[in-house]
């Protein structure tokens, strides 16, 4: 199946001050992702976007590339059967305030 990079968009706060369902949402994707037939490759939540670097060319400079209430809270790797169907899964990533976004990877159609 081809693979998907689903981008997590979200405010950034402590993990301690989550609301209980969004957590427990959380804990629900992986068994909500294979029972719409797709499967997870990898996950991984991001420490916060004040310990990025941002590169252009020879330059380094701290903090994320983009400022903003939404930054990249985390990264899955899905495979699913198309774009469309990737979407659908994406769709139960839970968000508080932010968007969730598919991309279809190179290579991987």
């Amino acid at each position: 199946m081809p693979q998907f990079a689903v981008l997590i968009y979200d405010k950034e706060i402590p993990f301690e001050e989550f609301p209980p369902e969004i957590l427990a949402g959380h804990e629900a994707v992986e068994g909500k992702v294979d029972g719409a037939g797709a499967k997870i490759v990898t996950a991984y939540a991001t420490q916060p976007s004040a310990t990025a670097r941002t590169v252009r060319g020879d330059k380094v400079s701290e903090g994320p590339f983009q400022s903003g209430k939404s930054q990249l809270t985390g990264v899955f790797v899905i495979e699913a059967r198309d774009i469309d169907h990737a979407a659908e899964v994406a769709g139960f990533v839970p968000i508080m305030d932010g968007a969730v976004e598919v991309r279809p990877l190179l290579g991987e159609e």
